[in-house]
C-alpha cells in the first residue's frame, strides 16, 4: 500500500466526466504472415470543475484500447489547485523530454497553450492559464508534464504554512 492519501474514485466527486481522445498511435510488428497492427490510445478525463485524469492503454483494437485507456483515466483523477480561473502561481516542470512552463494569467485571456496541454487544462477547469511547451513533442510526455506541473501547485495558504513552518491540519 502506498502512504499518501487514498485517490477518488468517480462517484466521489458526483459529477459526470467528459472524455477526449487525445492521441491514438499505431505500431506494426511484421511477422512471418504479414504485419500485426497494435494500437496505443491517449485519453483524458475531466469534469471542468478542477478534476482531471489520464490514462494510456494497448490494445489490438483501436475500440479496445480506447474502452481500457478510459478506466485507466477514470482511476488516476486528481484535483487541480486553482485561484479563481487561473493557477496560484508560475510552474517549470521536466519530465523525460518534455519542458512545460504554466503561468497564471488575469481572466479573460483564456488558455494560450500547444494541443495536448490546452487540453488538459480545458478538462480540469482552468480558463485563463499562459502554458509554453519547451521541449519533447511526444503526446504522452507532454500529458505527464502537464500532470507533473498541475500537482506541484499549492494554494497560499499552503505556502504562507509552509514558509512558517507550521502545518495548519484542521
Amino acid at each position: 500500500m502506498t502512504k499518501h492519501a487514498p485517490k477518488k474514485r468517480q462517484e466521489d466527486f458526483g459529477t459526470e466526466f467528459e472524455e477526449k481522445v487525445l492521441y491514438i498511435n499505431r505500431c506494426s510488428k511484421v511477422v512471418k504472415g504479414g504485419r500485426k497492427f497494435s494500437f496505443s490510445a491517449l485519453i483524458l478525463v475531466g469534469d471542468g470543475q478542477g478534476h482531471v485524469g489520464y490514462g494510456f492503454a494497448k490494445a489490438k483494437e483501436v475500440s479496445d484500447a480506447i474502452r481500457k485507456g478510459s478506466e485507466a483515466a477514470r482511476k488516476n483523477i486528481f484535483t487541480i489547485e486553482m485561484e479563481g480561473s487561473t493557477i496560484p502561481h508560475e510552474v517549470y516542470v521536466e519530465w523525460d523530454g518534455a519542458r512545460i512552463l504554466l503561468k497564471p494569467a488575469p481572466a479573460g485571456t483564456g488558455i494560450v497553450a500547444g494541443s495536448k496541454t490546452r487540453s488538459v487544462l480545458a478538462l480540469g477547469g482552468v480558463r485563463d492559464v499562459i502554458a509554453k511547451n519547451l521541449g519533447s513533442s511526444n503526446p504522452l510526455n507532454q500529458v505527464k508534464a502537464t500532470f507533473k506541473a498541475l500537482m506541484q501547485l499549492k494554494n497560499r495558504e499552503q505556502c504562507f504554512a509552509e514558509r512558517k513552518g507550521v502545518h495548519s491540519h484542521g
